[in-house]
């Protein structure tokens, strides 16, 4: 299931959401690309959304939930990556 929170942080002037899958990153990286986003918007497991597209991810299945419900259905699914493990090359 692909999961996206509501657009509420900050960054670059914009509120961001953050959108994920439960499942794998692959049906993570196949969702974004059905969506147009492009790579660098992924974040290590999750890809960041601008709030103007987060009405285009719930429309093309995405599951709104809340920020915790991702935290937790990543940990669940063992795709969680903690940030400095993100940084890392």
């Amino acid at each position: 299931m692909i999961m996206v929170d509501d657009p509420t942080w900050p960054a670059h002037g914009r509120l961001w959401s953050h959108l994920a899958s439960d499942t794998s990153y692959e049906e993570l990286h196949a969702f974004a690309e059905r969506l147009g986003l492009p790579p660098r918007a992924f974040d290590g497991d999750h890809y960041d959304l601008v709030q103007d597209r987060y009405a285009d991810a719930v429309a093309a299945g995405a599951v709104p939930s809340s920020s915790r419900a991702i935290v937790a259905a990543l940990h669940a699914a063992g795709l969680r990556r903690r940030k400095r493990s993100r940084l890392a090359p």
